[in-house]
């Protein structure tokens, strides 16, 4: 049922937000050298790797690690890489990895390939049986500000919680959170 939703989901989004990432894409294009979409390598259900795309907000040469772990991240981003982010528009590209089931619109975050504490945790806690998310309930709880147990925390009460009705309250959230660009630290 959660992948018909999320298929349907896509369809539906697709005509809304073509015209934004065409935008978006021309913008990451003309602001900054180097491609459009950066693949990362992120980590799905069952610790299956897959290569999630996102609208380029960080320099060719960033490191390939979770931001908050870089010294100083604003040195990295693009010219447009912060409105990006806190608008949440580089995640458009994500509607491919949904469409491709490697993720669905509610569920953890895709950790890095590199964040073993993150992986280890939702491993030990059984949140590796789940589908990575564009949003979930740790994101609207928090997002970047929250510590590695506190996500997995988040990450576990989702599993044990999931459903139709709490992944909408979910994405209602996100909206939410978007909008007010809640949450975000760079």
């Amino acid at each position: 049922m959660k992948r018909l939703v999320d298929l349907v989901l896509v369809i539906l989004a697709l005509p809304v937000l073509i015209l934004p990432a065409i935008i978006v894409a021309l913008l990451v294009r003309l602001t900054s050298p180097g491609p459009v979409l950066y693949w990362s390598d992120r980590v799905g259900r069952r610790g299956r790797l897959f290569k999630m795309p996102k609208f380029r907000s960080m320099r060719i040469g960033t490191p390939a690690v979770a931001t908050h772990l870089l010294s100083d991240a604003s040195v990295y981003l693009t010219p447009i890489g912060s409105f990006l982010r806190k608008s949440s528009l580089d995640e458009l590209p994500q509607l491919w990895s949904i469409l491709l089931g490697d993720m669905s619109f509610v569920g953890p975050r895709p950790a890095l390939f590199n964040q073993l504490d993150l992986i280890a945790l939702r491993h030990a806690t059984g949140v590796d049986e789940l589908v990575p998310g564009l949003t979930g309930w740790a994101q609207v709880n928090g997002r970047d500000e929250l510590p590695i147990p506190e996500k997995v925390k988040l990450d576990f009460e989702y599993l044990q919680r999931q459903s139709l009705v709490f992944d909408l309250w979910i994405l209602w959230l996100t909206l939410l959170k978007v909008l007010q660009r809640d949450g975000v630290s760079h």
